[in-house]
């Protein structure tokens, strides 16, 4: 080992100490001895153990670890402290502007383990208001944690939405005689994006020669189209078509590998017919039109060809937000300007659910704050109407699946959300007794972000996904697809079960800005996907259904 390796091991111990509160002189002498290794004329390798003990901020204890190092390549004790460190925390060190102290504090008093978690808590203004931090300090941190993200290969949708767009337009501009259309995952609207793919009437060579004048780290031929590496976020893939068999390859391209088998098993399609059109194919095998978005599954093609599918949820359909924050807790608005901002968009209602008192960290709200909310709920009502802003609560679900209040302050919110925020970590035992003691509570309306994930970042804990379902059917419990787009939760693979089942949906943005409203459309987006209705999502619910639920809810509690 060299210097320069043997320094980087101690300086990586130092901070490690630091961050799990250790001595701070042990901490402090590793640093001074990572500092004085580099700025050594010589490789320690050439220095006898009595030579490397005499060199000033070094030692006897620490000649030790420098010869350890030199023999065997490493050092059990870093090993011992890289073992009890989340992978999470180790990442977070690399992020700019985040020392071992901050890192301490945000891993041991907010319970936050990776920078997607750190990335949320900045988007949730959770860092602004808590010590040692700071509104500024938590925006160089969210800068910070999107560029390291930006560098990792996969993206949520949302965050090449725009760079899709504006790609299909620079392309037509380029090539104005030839047409470009979006296939593959981002138009089917998956959650996660890995590449972005086109289908093009352009011949290869003119895009081959188009991509040779630009930035590009690769450029390849594979299997028949072109791929493109570049500045781009993500590898750029080009399907070629002719403009008699644009609709065959736009479908080809589109659906999944189950979606075609079964597509071609059920109508006997077969991929060397040319069309013009995708309805033109769709209506030569006597075939509903399958939007792009629904074909995953085999089983959607037996409901088209009989016909049966129904109009999915538009943006359009919803009436009222439910689930946001103000900053009555760590949202960061005024609840007026969260109201009016809603009614200022068409909407007909907002439901106010800010954090109950065991989120500390985001302010959570104690009783007293809870009846001061109430009466200016009250007074903005009046000043409003008819547009109506609904008291509630985002409840945590505790360590033994009990709210966060006891009833009569629950009684006074005219709708509870439940969600589980702490000790994440969890058997799928610990975690099914937590949710199924929330969902029968009667106090409990709607189940938040049924597993705590986020995407590209915590995987969420493990869930009984079918029990949960028909818990929440038994209880009248509203499941909420929380629509932020690093949430999705839950999952859209498991909402057309859960309305057959007979359970209402709810779209709720979980909205900490007035920004946070538009986020309404990712979860529309993959509600979709699962061929959900606006009659089966309860946002969707005008202020009278709206209120007929909330009547339904409160007969529940008595």
């Amino acid at each position: 080992m060299d210097n320069y390796a043997i320094a980087d091991n101690f300086d990586l111990l130092g901070k490690l100490m630091d961050i799990h509160g250790e001595n701070s002189f042990k901490a402090k002498s590793y640093a001074a001895a990572a500092f004085a290794i580099e700025k050594l004329p010589s490789q320690l390798s050439e220095f006898s153990i009595e030579k490397i003990s005499s060199i000033r901020g070094i030692g006897d204890s620490i000649a030790k670890n420098i010869v350890e190092q030199l023999q065997t390549g490493t050092m059990v004790l870093l090993q011992e402290y890289l073992q009890k460190t989340p992978e999470g925390i180790l990442t977070m060190m690399s992020i700019k502007g985040i020392g071992p102290k901050k890192i301490a504090t945000i891993w041991k008093e907010l319970e936050i383990e990776t920078i997607g978690e750190l990335l949320y808590a900045c988007n949730e203004n959770r860092l602004a208001n808590y010590k040692g931090f700071g509104a500024k300090s938590q925006q160089n941190i969210k800068e910070a944690i999107e560029f390291f993200m930006g560098s990792q290969g996969s993206y949520l949708y949302q965050q090449l939405e725009s760079f899709a767009t504006e790609m299909t337009q620079l392309l037509s501009k380029a090539f104005p005689d030839f047409h470009f259309e979006i296939t593959a995952d981002f138009k089917r609207q998956l959650e996660i994006i890995t590449s972005i793919s086109w289908i093009t009437t352009a011949p290869m060579e003119l895009l081959t020669k188009y991509f040779s004048t630009v930035e590009c780290t690769f450029l390849e031929v594979e299997n028949g189209h072109l791929v493109v590496e570049s500045t781009a976020p993500v590898p750029l893939h080009f399907h070629f078509a002719t403009a008699e068999n644009f609709g065959t390859m736009l479908f080809l391209t589109t659906g999944s590998s189950d979606f075609l088998e079964a597509f071609e098993k059920e109508t006997g399609w077969n991929s060397a017919t040319a069309f013009a059109t995708e309805l033109e194919l769709f209506q030569a095998y006597n075939t509903a039109f399958i939007p792009a978005f629904r074909r995953e599954a085999a089983s959607i093609v037996l409901k088209a060809k009989k016909q049966s599918l129904k109009p999915c949820i538009e943006t359009s359909d919803i009436r009222g937000i439910i689930h946001s924050h103000s900053n009555w807790s760590d949202g960061a608005e005024t609840l007026e300007a969260m109201a009016v901002a809603a009614k200022e968009k068409g909407l007909e209602y907002l439901v106010i659910s800010d954090h109950s008192q065991s989120a500390f960290y985001a302010n959570g709200l104690r009783e007293d704050r809870i009846r001061a909310q109430h009466q200016q709920i009250e007074e903005l009502n009046k000043k409003l109407a008819p547009f109506r802003i609904y008291k509630s609560i985002e409840s945590d679900i505790l360590n033994d699946g009990s709210l966060d209040y006891d009833d009569e302050v629950l009684a006074s919110f005219d709708l509870i959300i439940a969600s589980i925020h702490s000790n994440l970590k969890m058997t799928e035992e610990k975690a099914m007794m937590r949710l199924m003691n929330a969902i029968e509570n009667p106090y409990t309306a709607i189940l938040g972000h049924m597993t705590g994930r986020l995407l590209l970042s915590r995987g969420g804990y493990p869930v009984n996904h079918q029990k949960i379902i028909d818990a929440c059917v038994a209880n009248n419990v509203v499941i909420e697809l929380n629509a932020h787009p690093r949430r999705l939760d839950i999952d859209w693979r498991w909402i057309e079960e859960a309305v057959d089942k007979g359970l209402l949906i709810s779209i709720n943005p979980d909205a900490h800005s007035i920004e946070g409203y538009q986020d309404c459309k990712y979860g529309v987006l993959v509600a979709q996907k699962a061929g959900l209705t606006k009659y089966q999502n309860l946002s969707s619910y005008d202020r009278s259904e709206f209120e007929s639920f909330l009547m339904e809810q409160h007969q529940k509690r008595s």
